[in-house]
């Protein structure tokens, strides 16, 4: 745990703009950037349940496919990869 001092210099930093929790980027203080980081790790965690690990992992290597102008399931098409979406779980 940091000590005060130390929570006051990185809480200084995040008003400065500067991202000093991993996953707290858009934060403006050390307490918003803490928050931030947990609400996005639970996300993907509450995700992942929904779906199941295997549909989660093939929603991954979906959306890696995406570019700029295509969505990945476009781009898959395009070049004959195979996503497996029945891999979704969804009960």
């Amino acid at each position: 745990m940091a000590s005060a001092q130390e929570r006051a210099e990185l809480d200084s930093k995040a008003r400065q703009g500067e991202t000093v929790v991993p996953g707290g980027t858009g934060g403006k203080s050390l307490e918003a950037q803490e928050h931030l980081a947990e609400g996005r790790s639970r996300g993907g965690q509450t995700r992942r349940e929904q779906i199941g690990t295997e549909g989660y992992k093939e929603m991954g290597r979906k959306g890696g496919l995406s570019t700029g102008d295509q969505s990945g399931g476009e781009r898959a098409a395009q070049e004959g990869i195979e996503i497996d979406e029945s891999k979704y779980r969804t009960s």
